[in-house]
This record gives structure tokens, sequence and C-alpha cells, in this order.
């Protein structure tokens, strides 16, 4: 699986945006090309969808946002819509997301003849330079969504292919390097009015970015340190064998809940003794000195607690990231955390993006002036602003070029199957 071109083009930029859809539809096949019909229809637990699923929807998206913009467009199959909307009201009803484990037809190969046929009739729209502004940017929405569905696709098979007992990997020819051995050192941020956020797109001409991330607004950040890496394996299994999970003064009182009812005792895809994981290549031994994955928010605020630190800020978070070049662990021939990292400037923060998304606890919120997309791209984020923690940084299942220092990533805080860690905080006297 080799890596693919990095950024999605401006809306302007024809040639850009022409080699974005191929790259990005054909990396989409390419993370889906190991995966049997079998396979691709596994729903494992409420929260996933189905590897067909993706590969169907990302596919609707852009029938329906971009070449349905057309009123001269005959939609290919009108009775699919039902199947592959997600969460459109705007655009009519959809199957229940907890049920899309059920949906057998269409098959597999449908979907694929599908996306291709769909993919044709966009390449001879780009083609003859028929878009405008308005199917331009639904484009390039589409080309960011899609990169989005691509860790989906990851994190969702990879815990249905955790629920066969012969454990079969999505790929047993996966690289695996160890990671370097790194000692951790606090960096200190005065306190400080900062700019937090990414101008809104496409109104302002701005490079893309979601509409959660607007508008630019300042924030007063208190006086913090923050670590210069990303809490380990090694680290993690100190809390579990101190007892960590049966010690309730750490946890908040839903997180406990969670323990309790759901007998969590160690990380999501660890082995009982704590010396081997579930990965995308199978099991594999714990590298000690990679980053901790598969966290839920509750277990990231329990061991930051034990650790006598804290999580950080979103806000917290960007001031020490923004600075930094977007470089990390995101090759597709890896799909797991650790391994060499990319050399930063000597003080800053390490491994800020890649390897692993970072719990912040800051709860998923409207920013002050906050305004959705027009249309139903207004639906993507805003209607989700409640009862979520936001995430910072990016995993190594991320698509290369996707990210940036104000992306906000959400998540419930018991979800543990995304490809998420932590880094700790703590207050500067």
């Amino acid at each position: 699986m080799a890596p693919v071109t990095k950024a999605v083009a401006a809306p302007t930029d024809i040639a850009g945006l022409v080699a974005g859809y191929h790259h990005v539809r054909a990396h989409t096949r390419a993370l889906a090309a190991p995966l049997s019909a079998e396979d691709a229809m596994l729903q494992s637990m409420p929260e996933a969808s189905p590897a067909k699923w993706h590969l169907a929807h990302t596919t609707w998206f852009f029938e329906r946002m971009v070449l349905g913009a057309d009123e001269r467009h005959v939609p290919l199959r009108p009775d699919w819509d039902v199947l592959h909307n997600s969460y459109y009201h705007s655009l009519g009803r959809f199957h229940r997301r907890t049920a899309r484990g059920l949906l057998s037809r269409p098959s597999l190969a449908e979907v694929l003849a599908y996306r291709d046929e769909v993919d044709a009739r966009m390449e001879a729209v780009l083609a003859g330079g028929r878009l405008g502004a308005g199917r331009s940017t639904a484009l390039v929405l589409g080309l960011h969504h899609e990169q989005q569905h691509q860790e989906l696709l990851l994190a969702d098979i990879k815990h249905a292919l955790s629920c066969n007992p012969l454990q079969p990997a999505y790929d047993p020819g996966l690289q695996r390097e160890p990671t370097p051995a790194a000692s951790r050192h606090w960096t200190g941020f005065d306190e400080a009015l900062v700019e937090i956020g990414a101008p809104a797109w496409p109104r302002e001409g701005a490079p893309f970015a979601y509409d959660n991330e607007s508008p630019v607004h300042r924030v007063q950040v208190g006086a913090f340190e923050l670590a210069s890496l990303p809490v380990t394996n090694a680290e993690y299994r100190d809390f579990v064998e101190d007892a960590g999970y049966r010690e309730p003064r750490l946890w908040l009182s839903d997180g406990w809940e969670r323990v309790a009812t759901e007998g969590w005792n160690r990380p999501l895809y660890w082995e009982p003794g704590l010396d081997a994981e579930f990965t995308l290549a199978g099991p594999r031994a714990l590298d000690p000195d990679a980053p901790v994955v598969h966290l839920s928010y509750y277990e990231a605020d329990a061991f930051a607690r034990w650790a006598g630190a804290r999580l950080p800020t979103e806000f917290e978070w960007e001031r020490a990231a923004a600075p930094l070049p977007v470089a990390g662990n995101f090759d597709p021939r890896r799909l797991h955390p650790g391994g060499p990292a990319p050399a930063v400037p000597p003080g800053c923060p390490q491994r800020v993006f890649g390897d692993v998304w970072e719990w912040t606890s800051s709860s998923y919120a409207p920013y002050p002036g906050f305004r959705p997309l027009a249309g139903a791209a207004g639906e993507y984020n805003g209607k989700f602003m409640s009862g979520q923690q936001v995430l910072r940084g990016g995993s190594c299942a991320s698509p290369d070029g996707h990210l940036r220092a104000s992306y906000r990533n959400f998540f419930p805080p018991g979800a543990r199957w995304q490809f998420s860690g932590l880094r700790l905080a703590r207050d500067r006297a």
C-alpha cells in the first residue's frame, strides 16, 4: 500500500482537484483491498460501520452533493439513498446506523461498481470544467470527508477482526520498527492571549478547515506545561499493574461505572498478560516505548490523575502545536503507533501529529460566533456538539495531509476503538 499525494487542492485549482480526487478515491480502494466480501459486511458494534458501507456512503456523498447539484443529473440508484445516507435529515430518510451490518444487499461487487460509475461521471465533469464554485466547494468537502472515512474504515475493521477468536490480520505484512526510547521532559508556556481556530471556509477564501474549527478567536490561556511525548505502553502498564482499574478515586463517576459494568481492566486489544496487543497485522508483542492506544477519555483522565497531572485543554494543545510542522507517523504501510519520529526543534513537544489522537479535557462545543456550512453540509458537525470530548493531533491511521493544528476531532468519552491516547499537562507555577 503506497502513500498517496498529501494535499487536497483548493476549489479554484481544477488540476489539483482532479489529482486529489483520483488519489483519495484510489487510496480508499487500496485500504479496502485486503478485505473479503464477508469482512466488508461486518459490523461488530453499534458505533462502527461495515467497510462496504463506508465505500458506498463516501460515493453517495459525491453523487448527492456534487453531481446532484446539477439538475440534469440522473441518479444512479435512487433506491439506495436510504441505505447510504448517514444522518442528513435534509436529504431524506436513512437506515438505522446500528443495523448497517444487516445489509447483505447490495453486494460488495455492486458497491464497487457504483463507485466506478460515480467516478466516471465525476471525471467527466472535472474534465469538462463544468463544476462551478458551489460544486467545487462540495468536492473539496467530499474529499476531506472521505479521508475521515478512511480512518474510520480501519478502526471499524480492526474492532471487527478482534472479535474473531482466530485473531485474523487485516494485513499481516504491515511494517513494524521498534520505537526509540526517549526521556520525557516538560515544555513550559507562559500565560498568554492566544489566537485559536481557523478562518471560516470557504467564505473567506481560506485554506480548507471544517466549520467547527472557526472562527478564529482569542482565548486567555494560563501558564501550563505540556509533556514532550504521549504516554507510552510501558507507562500505562505501570498504571494497570498499580491497580489503576480498581481504584475508584482515580475515575470520573461515569467512567467508574463503565469499568464496573463492562469489566475494563486494561486497554482495548491488550492481552491479559499485558505483553501483547491485537493490531491490524494481528497479535504482536507490546512495544514498551510506543504511544499507548485505544483508550477512552475516562481511561486517559484516570491515568493523568494517577500520574499527578491532567489532560490539556484543547486550547493549550493548539497553542503548543501551532508552530510545528504537520509531520508524523502517517505511513499506510504501518498503521500502528510508534517507530521512528520526525525531528522537531529542541524543546518542542514530539509526536504531536500522527501516532494517536490525544484526548483533551475540553468538551466539544461551538466556538464563539460559530456558523455551520450552508445547506445539507451544515449537518456535518454542529449538531453533535453535546456529550462529546475533543481530541487533537491525528493518528497513525489518519491520511497524510489531512490534518492541521486547528483540527477538532470528537468522540463520546467512552469510545475506545478509535486510535486514541493521551499526553499529560500540568499547571505551571
